[in-house]
C-alpha cells in the first residue's frame, strides 16, 4: 500500500489536540499536598516514653542504620523493697541515608516505640545531614495517622479485653481439720477410742516381730504349687543352633585351617 506523505505527523498532531481539549490533572506542589495512602511509608517517628532501650530494633536492622546510647539508673526503694535499675534513654538516632525502609525495626519493636509517619519532605543538601536524632524523630511522632477502625463483627482487641476482665478471686486456704473428739462427746467414749487405739498398735507391732523371727530361721518357703508340673519350654531351633542362622559358606575360613594346625602339632607329638 502507498503510503500517505506526512501520515505520521498528521497523527502525532491529533493526539497533541485531544489531550489538549482534556482538563489537567497536574497537582501543584508544594502548594497541594499529595493525598497518600493509609499505610505509606514516609518517616520513622520515635515515642521516646515507650522506649525501653532493649536494643531489638538495633540488632535486627539489617543496614545497621540505628544508633543506641543508655544509661542504667537506680530508682529508690520503695517501703518493704528493694531498689531496682532502669535504662535512661540518651541518644536514638537514624541515619536515613542507610535506611532501606523495611520496616523490621517497627515490627520487632514489643513496647511500641516506632511508627510510620506519612511525611516525606526532610531532604537535604548534604548527605550527612540525614541522621536524624530523637529530637527530630520525636517530632514526627505527632503526624503518625491514628489506627484504622476496628471491622465490625469482628473480635475485640486483647487489649480491652484483657483491660475489661474481671480480677480472679483470691484463693482462701481450706479450713484445719480439727483434731481430737468432737465437742460434747462424753468421756467414756474418748476412753474407749484410746484402748482400741493401743490394742491395734500392740497387735501390729506383734505380728512385725513374728514375721521377722520366722525369716531367717523359719521353714522356707514352699514351692509355687505348679511350677515344677509345667513344661519347660525349649529355646527355638534358630536360637539353639547359631549356624542355622547363618546362609551357608558364611562361616568363617580359618575355623577350618585352626582346626588344622591345632590337632596337627598335637598328633605330631
Amino acid at each position: 500500500m502507498a503510503r500517505i506523505p506526512g501520515e505520521g505527523l498528521a497523527k502525532g498532531l491529533a493526539v497533541t489536540m485531544r489531550h489538549m481539549l482534556h482538563k489537567s490533572e497536574t497537582q501543584q506542589y508544594p502548594e497541594v499536598h499529595p493525598d497518600l495512602p493509609a499505610r505509606s511509608r514516609g518517616v520513622i517517628a520515635l515515642v521516646e516514653e515507650n522506649c525501653t532501650v532493649c536494643m531489638l530494633c538495633a540488632r535486627e536492622c539489617p543496614d545497621w542504620c540505628i544508633y543506641i546510647d543508655s544509661h542504667k539508673e537506680t530508682l529508690p526503694a520503695p517501703e518493704g523493697g528493694r531498689p531496682r535499675a532502669r535504662n535512661v534513654l540518651d541518644r536514638f538516632a537514624i541515619d536515613f541515608s542507610l535506611c532501606m525502609y523495611c520496616g523490621i525495626c517497627i515490627e520487632v519493636c514489643p513496647f511500641d516505640a516506632l511508627f510510620w509517619s506519612p511525611e516525606f519532605e526532610y531532604a537535604e543538601y548534604d548527605i550527612r545531614d540525614l541522621l536524624h536524632e530523637k529530637d527530630r524523630l520525636g517530632e514526627w511522632a505527632a503526624t503518625v495517622p491514628p489506627p484504622p477502625a476496628h471491622e465490625v463483627g469482628a473480635e475485640p482487641p486483647k487489649e480491652l479485653s484483657a483491660g475489661s476482665r474481671p480480677a480472679p478471686a483470691r484463693r482462701t486456704a481450706p479450713p484445719a481439720p480439727v483434731k481430737g473428739p468432737a465437742a460434747g462427746a462424753p468421756a467414756a467414749q474418748e476412753s474407749a477410742q484410746d484402748t482400741a487405739a493401743q490394742d491395734t498398735v500392740q497387735e501390729a507391732v506383734g505380728k512385725a516381730t513374728q514375721d521377722t523371727a520366722r525369716g531367717p530361721a523359719g521353714p522356707a518357703a514352699e514351692p509355687a504349687k505348679g511350677a515344677e508340673s509345667r513344661p519347660r519350654r525349649e529355646p527355638p531351633r534358630a536360637m539353639r543352633d547359631i549356624r542355622s542362622i547363618r546362609p551357608p559358606g558364611s562361616l568363617p575360613k580359618n575355623a577350618g585351617s585352626s582346626q588344622q594346625k591345632k590337632d596337627g602339632p598335637e598328633g605330631e607329638r
